[in-house]
């Protein structure tokens, strides 16, 4: 069989054997993402496998760089992916992302015992729950509208007409005053 008929037979096993599963996901016909582990579990990590031209009989390329991933140390991802390339030279020549996504959830506590959380997402989430407070009362003063006096209503009243808009040339004697300032320093 021919690199591309593997793939096609391998590709149409994996669509049948993860359909429904949440975890695996295809990402093109030939790049796929299983996420080891549960929703919310802190020690879930993400690996995506994508197949070259000449795959299986070459290995495929195995990455840990998705975002959910962004927690993990890199000295763990590293270890991670060390120990899946030993799987993937075992494999070489069969269909082999079935096993390596099998190989990684058999083997989840072991990849991730010196998993210890990355704090830059830590301290990330800080600053958000520290900024989300500030921008909701900037919010809830921006909602409050003005309360004016009685006086101060009538006030404005008098000065605009019925429509509301304020009448032609009300402000003309700031203008020349304004005006008057600043020509006088061209004067000088």
């Amino acid at each position: 069989m021919s690199a591309n008929e593997d793939q096609e037979l391998e590709l149409e096993a994996l669509r049948s054997i993860y359909e429904g599963d949440e975890s695996f996901r295809e990402l093109s016909p030939v790049s796929f993402q299983y996420r080891i582990g549960e929703n919310g579990d802190p020690k879930a990590f993400l690996i995506e496998i994508s197949w070259t031209e000449t795959y299986p009989q070459t290995p495929p390329i195995i990455s840990m760089n998705a975002f959910f991933n962004n927690t993990i140390s890199s000295a763990v991802k590293q270890s991670i992916l060390a120990k899946l390339q030993e799987a993937v030279e075992v494999n070489l020549g069969t269909a082999m992302t079935y096993t390596l996504f099998e190989y990684a959830k058999d083997n989840k506590e072991q990849f991730m015992e010196n998993h210890h959380p990355v704090n830059s997402a830590t301290s990330m989430s800080n600053m958000i729950s520290v900024e989300t407070p500030n921008t909701a009362s900037s919010s809830k003063k921006k909602d409050k509208k003005e309360q004016l006096s009685k006086a101060q209503k009538r006030k404005l009243a008098d000065k605009t007409d019925h429509k509301g808009e304020l009448p032609r040339g009300w402000n003309w004697v700031d203008v020349v005053k304004h005006l008057s300032k600043t020509g006088s320093k061209d004067d000088e």
